[in-house]
């Protein structure tokens, strides 16, 4: 087999979830990843349908991840007053199976870090692709030279931005914002809505959760203080708890706030270089992201071993990815979570309450997770590696 040696950049989920795969064929592995450390916490990621469970089984994980769901609740649309105007069903926001991103991190790191070089704290500044490889330099690190580069490292893709162009070519702003925050806040899950903007407490995301609508902002987004400004000028005059959320902010250590934005791309691959997960066909609280991810880096690696490292066609293989991850183009959370006008937030509230329009929205989304026909690719697992928990169970 050739081009065994691939640098991935991404250790959240889609990165380590491709080098579970890739060393069980028989590659050699290293993910840089910017943060410092492991990211814990989160928000809550969910899996749906045959598929996903199929993928997680195939992984050895899928007993892990159940084992450590949030259990999932259903939640209130409340008005100011806290008086309940709709219930929002825990399959619409919790999926199937439910868990917190950090949670499914940690499970991906523990069952690759013996087999895996990571690098924490570093990031790649340039690629340089010649006739038998990939030419690497680092912030930090050494330069190198790998056989293969995957970009499994979200919306902002560095890799996406060094191989295929500027961000502003790829990623497109469907007019909101999300922000998650840490704070301190008791009860049950609840969402309030104004027109515009949206906060819910008690949720599985994160214990405060907001989506706003906005044009595009300019902001560091390595300046969390400059991030809990914004969110709080957008909440200016809001009604419920959230003064009460807001005035919790400063001392929030777990905070993110990012736009709402989908990625459109043309190829998820170039010469040497692939994008994998959000960097490829992200679309910010979508509901599928997690699931494509899985999914995707199940087919990247499997193809890659089919084809005996050679990646002229394993990408061109992987290229066919793009029938199923279509559904990534087809949605915009924010419309749904923070309608505009009062007029869209009572027709939310209709679609949650009322059973024969709620019911086929949820079927519509399994046959999008389903859309797909799973190669095989067990045979081209080294010797052991098949040697994994759940590995031969049944899915149900």
């Amino acid at each position: 087999m050739k081009n065994t040696r691939v640098l991935v950049s991404g250790a959240s989920i889609a990165g380590p979830a491709l080098a579970l795969w890739l060393t069980r064929y028989g590659f050699d592995v290293t993910v840089v990843e910017k943060a410092r450390e492991l990211r814990r916490g989160g928000q809550a990621v969910d899996f749906k349908g045959e598929t996903h469970r199929t993928v997680l089984q195939r992984m050895g994980i899928l007993d892990a991840v159940r084992a450590a769901e949030t259990g999932g609740e259903d939640g209130a649309v409340v008005d100011a007053d806290g008086r309940t105007l709709a219930v929002v069903p825990k399959e619409f926001s919790g999926g199937e199976i439910e868990i917190v991103r950090g949670d499914l991190a940690r499970l991906l790191f523990e069952r690759t870090a013996a087999t895996t070089t990571y690098v924490f704290g570093d990031s790649i500044t340039s690629l340089t692709e010649t006739a038998t490889g990939v030419d690497v330099t680092f912030e930090r690190s050494a330069a190198a030279t790998f056989d293969l580069v995957v970009g499994a490292d979200g919306l902002h893709s560095q890799v996406r931005r060094l191989a295929f162009g500027p961000e502003s070519d790829f990623v497109r702003h469907l007019g909101y914002y999300y922000a998650l925050a840490d704070v301190d806040v008791a009860g049950e899950g609840q969402l309030y809505g104004e027109p515009g903007r949206m906060a819910a407490t008690g949720g599985a995301k994160a214990p405060a959760f907001f989506v706003f609508a906005s044009e595009p902002l300019a902001f560091d987004r390595d300046d969390v203080d400059q991030q809990k400004r914004l969110l709080a000028e957008a909440y200016r005059g809001a009604r419920w708890r959230v003064p009460e959320l807001l005035a919790q902010l400063p001392g929030s250590r777990e905070f993110y706030l990012d736009s709402i934005s989908r990625v459109s791309m043309d190829r998820y691959t170039r010469g040497r270089v692939a994008l994998l997960g959000d960097a490829a066909y992200g679309n910010t609280l979508g509901g599928f992201g997690t699931g494509l991810a899985i999914v995707g880096a199940y087919v990247l690696a499997g193809e890659l071993a089919r084809a005996g490292g050679d990646h002229t066609v394993a990408f061109a293989r992987y290229e066919e990815f793009r029938r199923y991850a279509r559904v990534s183009q087809k949605v915009n959370a924010g419309r749904l979570l923070a309608p505009r006008t009062r007029l869209g937030m009572r027709l939310r509230n209709l679609l949650f309450s009322v059973s024969f329009l709620f019911t086929p929205l949820m079927r519509l989304t399994d046959r999008f997770a389903t859309d797909i026909e799973l190669e095989d690719y067990a045979a081209l697992l080294v010797p052991g590696a098949r040697e994994v928990p759940e590995a031969d169970r049944p899915v149900g």
